[in-house]
């Protein structure tokens, strides 16, 4: 079974994002075996360029970002139907793939440099807590296209 790892940033702290995470790990181990790790959020702190540089520290740390697609509003924007093809075809040679979602202010340049990929769902911006629910959602609609199963349109 394929493994899904999504690291994010900061915790969630609404209930209703919370079960909608959690509705949506549990469609997706349908396909793969997923984990959310959660990296303390620095916003305690008063520069933004430390909290940027503290939080990317963490995640560089726990992460093979060689192995791992960025969540960035700069990254290339794909349809359903192709993001379900990048997937498919990031599980042709590799068994476990990484997703990341920064912070508030978002991730060093080192991470943008080192992912593999860059991806965008939107030019718009949204509260990264409410972005895990879609990058979540957008991941299962993937599984089920790559699998055939009803519920993309």
């Amino acid at each position: 079974m394929f493994k899904i790892n999504l690291y994010c940033v900061g915790d969630l702290k609404e209930k209703e994002f919370v079960c909608l995470c959690d509705e949506y790990k549990k469609r997706i181990s349908r396909f793969a075996k997923i984990n959310i790790y959660v990296i303390k959020e620095k916003n305690n702190l008063s520069d933004i360029n430390l909290i940027v540089d503290n939080e990317s520290n963490e995640i560089i740390s726990k992460v093979n970002l060689e192995k791992s697609i960025l969540f960035d509003v700069k990254g290339q924007q794909y349809s359903s139907e192709d993001f379900a093809k990048l997937i498919e075809n990031w599980f042709l040679t590799n068994s476990e793939l990484n997703f990341v979602i920064g912070g508030s202010y978002g991730v060093s340049d080192e991470i943008k440099q080192k992912t593999k990929s860059k991806i965008s769902l939107s030019k718009m911006t949204f509260p990264h807590r409410l972005f895990r629910v879609m990058a979540l959602e957008q991941i299962y609609r993937a599984l089920t296209i790559i699998n055939n199963v009803s519920y993309h349109k």
